[in-house]
């Protein structure tokens, strides 16, 4: 099947930047800011898939930077002037004009049947959606899809290549990169529109992306012990989990995957048997009440018993 031009620059890009995988030069010793003790990279990267860990950590080191000089602030500044309401109503706006983009990558994926859903969600909530300020999809519309260009290069079997941090952008890979590029080349309704445009919509995005994660990038430096592995790590789940690769149950966005795993407490040295101290303890007063419990049997003849008053009784009415 021959690749439709949009795609060609992108997918070439992808196998240059994949292709340059094995020629980085050696990381260098780097230590990541911000963080008590300060995390040092040194000799080779552990994990293979990262081999630019050290620039990696150093672009993560600017991101944060900016994002406390500048992005942070405006996503504040911009949660406390709009309420839920008309933030919402934004997101939604933004959400369907990347319709277009989810149904060309459902179609290019060998999909038709989800790209038409795609088609008919942009149509009804561009139309009764009041150009998609209202997502009808809570009350029967066509459902919400997630599918970008990176998507199908996975899909057409096209590896992801290295861990990449870019600056402005995050944690990224040299295929997801060139598809988040595809991606704007793919959108019709960027065409006719200016550059300029597009870039404000793309801002747009990524304010409203920052604003809705303020509170879990917060606890997400807060708690973690190495910021970058653990970003990296729950980037990659989350990717995988769109990408259909996942086989387990995402983590809790708190669990910090570099904390080291809870110990088990030892049994106490007594004399109990061990199958004494396994079995579950009972109440005191219950087992009390047990112990006097009678058996079966002793239920039976208690029951054929006459009650002392009874027998008194009819002895004296036999004397009258």
């Amino acid at each position: 099947m021959p690749l439709p031009k949009p795609a060609l620059l992108p997918l070439a890009a992808a196998l240059a930047l994949g292709a340059c995988a094995g020629d980085q030069a050696a990381p260098t010793q780097v230590a990541q800011a911000g963080t008590v003790p300060p995390v040092t990279v040194v000799a080779s990267p552990i994990d293979p898939s990262d081999p630019f860990e050290a620039t990696n950590r150093q672009v993560l080191d600017f991101n944060w930077a900016l994002d406390d000089a500048v992005i942070k602030p405006i996503a504040k500044g911009y949660r406390q002037v709009l309420g839920p309401w008309p933030r919402d109503r934004i997101r939604n706006v933004l959400d369907n004009l990347n319709e277009p983009v989810v149904a060309a990558n459902r179609l290019l994926q060998g999909r038709p049947i989800e790209a038409g859903t795609s088609i008919m969600r942009f149509v009804v909530n561009s139309t009764l959606g009041l150009g998609g300020l209202f997502d009808l999809a809570p009350i029967g519309g066509p459902p919400k899809q997630v599918a970008d260009l990176g998507q199908t290069f996975h899909a057409w079997g096209l590896p992801d290549g290295p861990f990449l941090m870019l600056p402005f952008v995050g944690p990224s890979t040299p295929r997801e990169l060139a598809g988040l590029i595809g991606n704007g080349f793919m959108n019709p309704i960027g065409y006719p529109t200016p550059f300029t445009w597009g870039l404000g919509r793309a801002a747009a995005s990524g304010l409203d992306e920052r604003e809705r994660n303020i509170g879990t990038i917060e606890d997400l430096r807060a708690n973690s012990i190495d910021v970058y592995a653990r970003l990296k790590n729950l980037w990659r789940q989350n990717r995988d989990a769109e990408l259909g690769l996942a086989t387990v149950a995402a983590p809790d966005i708190l669990e910090d995957p570099e904390a080291p795993a809870p110990s088990r407490r030892p049994a106490p040295a007594t004399g109990v048997p061990q199958a004494a101290r396994l079995a579950p303890a009972r109440p005191p007063q219950k087992a009390a009440a047990l112990r006097k419990a009678p058996g079966p049997q002793a239920a039976k003849v208690a029951a054929g018993r006459k009650p002392a008053r009874q027998i008194l009784a009819r002895a004296a009415d036999r004397r009258g």
